[in-house]
């Protein structure tokens, strides 16, 4: 799901004069670094922007309609030569006075976001008045308050558009699934900028061990709470639990923008695992693996292979696997530490913020 950075207009992207219209080119003025930093917010990260803007009594004699537009067009010619697009430039065009519901901070001017696929709870609305931090409260998203003042209801107040940039770039990748059916209840919390942090409870002791060394390894921090039908056996918990997983890595990966995206290859003793990974939005797998022991631990050996298959075809990415050894505890080990580190560089943020194909997009 897309997320958005709601942004108004006057006071954050440009000043406000005195008399609060912006109705001719002499009064048209930039806030410092908004540019310069709005620029590499939408070059860095996977926010889509939208502007919002109130222009009182818009088409009437006391503000005409011709004053507001080359005014408007000219904010919009600067940005986008900036590199900065906005996929939709909302206008309220009542008075304050009115109680209109399309007037910050009602949100009837935001309906088709309310209601589409997007990730409001992960967006932000970028203001720099109290109706900016409602309007985000009745969203349901999250809001950073523009402004030497503090606001006590705001997610994160910022002094200036360079903090705002480190806030937003600096968050971390994170994604929660919950996946509930008659077999089994499956949630998922990812961070994948996390420091090896477990809580992994399926209810199979092999299968927290494998989990824990994913997150050890490739650096990431994942709680995983899955209640399953054991007493049939371990299919629907490990074949849920990949899905769940893999949903969460497509979700916290986002659009994939600056991502390393391929990653690789670990031995442990006697055993040698490679697995190379792609997140590249085509699932596919090659198991190139023999085990010799129906069970390791109290994990069927073939739902090994299960395991990777279901993640691959939520997380949209493409593995290759193979592995040899004489222990069958060293050589599941080593696979799942490999398959840790390819995803640790995988998803390792690069320095020039694009996406990493030629098409333009994964």
């Amino acid at each position: 799901m897309k997320k958005i950075l709601f942004i108004d207009r006057d006071g954050t992207i440009i000043q406000e004069p005195e008399d609060e219209q912006v109705d001719s080119f002499e009064k048209l003025f930039f806030l410092p670094g908004v540019i310069r930093h709005l620029a590499q917010i939408s070059l860095e990260t996977d926010f889509i922007l939208v502007m919002i803007t109130n222009q009182d009594g818009l088409g009437t004699d006391s503000f005409p309609e011709d004053t507001f537009w080359p005014v408007q067009n000219k904010i919009i010619d600067v940005l986008k030569s900036e590199g900065i697009v906005f996929d939709d430039i909302l206008i309220d065009r009542t008075f304050p006075g009115d109680n209109a519901p399309t007037r910050k901070p009602g949100t009837a001017l935001l309906n088709h976001y309310m209601h589409g696929n997007y990730d409001l709870k992960n967006s932000f609305v970028i203001g720099d008045r109290p109706s900016d931090i409602g309007l985000a409260e009745n969203l349901g998203c999250r809001s950073i308050f523009l402004s030497n003042k503090k606001n006590d209801r705001a997610t994160y107040n910022a002094p200036d558009w360079q903090e705002i940039y480190q806030f937003l770039k600096s968050r971390n990748r994170i994604a929660e699934v919950h996946r509930k059916t008659t077999e089994t209840d499956i949630y998922v919390r990812i961070n994948l900028d996390g420091n090896g942090k477990s809580d992994i409870k399926t209810g199979i002791g092999f299968f927290d061990h494998m989990l824990e060394q994913l997150c050890r390894h490739g650096n990431l921090d994942l709680t995983i709470s899955a209640n399953g039908d054991l007493h049939v056996d371990e299919h629907h918990t490990i074949e849920d639990t990949a899905i769940v997983l893999g949903q969460a890595f497509a979700d916290a990966l986002g659009s994939k923008k600056g991502i390393e995206r391929y990653g690789f290859s670990v031995p442990m003793d006697d055993s040698l695992a490679r697995v190379i990974l792609d997140f590249g939005g085509r699932p596919y797998i090659s198991w190139q693996v023999d085990f010799k022991r129906e069970k390791i631990g109290d994990m069927p050996a073939e739902m090994f292979r299960h395991f990777f298959l279901c993640f691959t075809i939520q997380a949209k990415c493409n593995l290759h696997i193979d592995a040899y050894g004489d222990n069958e505890h060293h050589k599941i080990e080593a696979i799942f530490k490999a398959f840790a580190k390819a995803i640790s560089m995988a998803k390792n943020i690069t320095s020039n913020g694009t996406i990493p194909s030629t098409k333009g997009s994964i």
